[in-house]
């Protein structure tokens, strides 16, 4: 599996994904925050589906 997001997109990934995890916890404590997980896993590992399939590649390297 190839990287496809570069840094900047890693970092906007995890941060959202942070700030969506925190709504589980803080704000109006709904579920759906648990979503966030999806975005924090595609920054963390570097790889999006989505961007894939959209033939996207932010990363440098690869």
């Amino acid at each position: 599996m190839m990287r496809n997001e570069g840094m900047m997109d890693r970092g906007l990934w995890v941060a959202l994904g942070l700030v969506l995890i925190a709504l589980v916890f803080v704000g109006p404590q709904t579920p759906l925050g648990w979503i966030g997980l999806v975005p924090l896993l595609t920054g963390l590992v570097g790889f999006c589906p989505l961007y894939r399939l959209a033939g996207i590649n932010t990363c440098r390297l690869g």
